[in-house]
């Protein structure tokens, strides 16, 4: 019954491939380059690769191939070597792709308009080095060919027999598991940016903490403990002030969400809490007493067990690194 369930997430999502070529500019090194050098033998050392073109030139290519990249990881899951795409959000992602893909070609023609300036201008950096760079130069026609931006969807159907669909029914199964770690490290970067050793912190903080919510919502079919988790992050949300700095115990309860956003164990364990009757209200309550309960618990570490077992909340930041999550039927 399960894996009936969890195949239907295909009714939900497109596949999609993104091919993005860069002209690497390098060429391997060779004995022929260094003359009467005496050079090691093969099996000690091996020649690497030379620049026939400055790296500079080529950085635009690069900047807008990262932007491509944190799009789609911003509304979609690493799957089968591309991504899952909500399919509601593909027309979105789709005119994202095209705006980009029309900045890379055209950093492309302008490159290769000034290819052979270019070449020049590096070997002029180089005196003494004219042979090494001439001798390895390419046409711009051939770097043209190797310079390219496109995508392909594709609408996945799972196969009649199980013995064939077993590979697809376990990444999809994956599916979930992969999300909670992408939103970890999303979490990771947040913290590191905004919230680690923060007493006051502006609304700007809140810019990741949505583009996580937002990713988390558009990908809620994948696994029933995401929708839950959306739900904690609306309502902590809707719990700062509109203006002003966050402080205090607001500034606690955020810096809690991330910290439990940045586990993937215990984001599952909690999304299963919800699920099962647990409030957003009173794990938001536990996550704003968390750092406090930690400070308490560091200072009686010496005194008595009973001390040590008083809390003053549902605090939800309770597993241990070898501690087994109940699995409750989902995997």
């Amino acid at each position: 019954m399960e894996s009936k369930t969890r195949i239907t997430v295909l009714n939900h999502i497109l596949a999609l491939n993104l091919d993005v070529n860069i002209w690497s500019a390098r060429k391997k090194l060779t004995p022929y380059d260094f003359g009467e050098t005496q050079l090691p033998p093969e099996e000690l050392a091996s020649l690497g690769s030379k620049r026939v073109c400055n790296p500079e030139d080529l950085r635009i290519f690069g900047t807008l191939k990262s932007r491509a990249f944190n799009m789609l990881n911003r509304h979609g899951v690493r799957f089968l070597g591309g991504w899952a795409i909500p399919e509601k959000v593909a027309e979105e992602i789709t005119n994202e792709l095209v705006a980009i893909q029309k900045e890379f070609f055209t950093a492309k023609e302008e490159f290769l308009s000034r290819y052979d300036q270019a070449i020049q201008d590096w070997i002029k950096l180089h005196p003494g080095w004219e042979k090494l760079i001439g001798s390895s130069t390419v046409s711009a026609e051939q770097v043209r060919s190797r310079i390219g931006f496109k995508w392909q969807f594709f609408k996945l159907a799972a196969p009649d027999k199980n013995s064939v669909k077993k590979g697809l029914k376990e990444e999809i199964n994956n599916l979930g598991f992969t999300l909670f770690d992408e939103i970890a490290k999303a979490a990771t970067d947040t913290w590191n940016r905004c919230y680690a050793g923060k007493v006051k912190v502006t609304h700007k903080a809140l810019s990741p903490l949505r583009s996580i919510h937002d990713k988390l919502n558009g990908l809620s079919f994948v696994d029933p403990r995401v929708l839950p988790i959306t739900d904690l992050l609306q309502t902590a949300f809707d719990k700062v002030p509109s203006r002003g700095f966050i402080r205090d115990e607001n500034l606690l309860m955020l810096q809690g969400v991330v910290s439990l956003l940045k586990e993937p164990a215990l984001l599952m364990k909690n999304g299963q809490k919800l699920l099962d009757g647990a409030t957003s209200e009173g794990l938001l309550e536990g996550l704003a007493a968390a750092p406090k309960q930690s400070i308490e618990m560091t200072d009686a570490a010496d005194d008595s067990s009973e001390k040590d077992s008083e809390t003053t909340g549902p605090n939800p930041i309770s597993l241990t690194a070898n501690q087994q999550i109940d699995s409750h039927g989902l995997w």
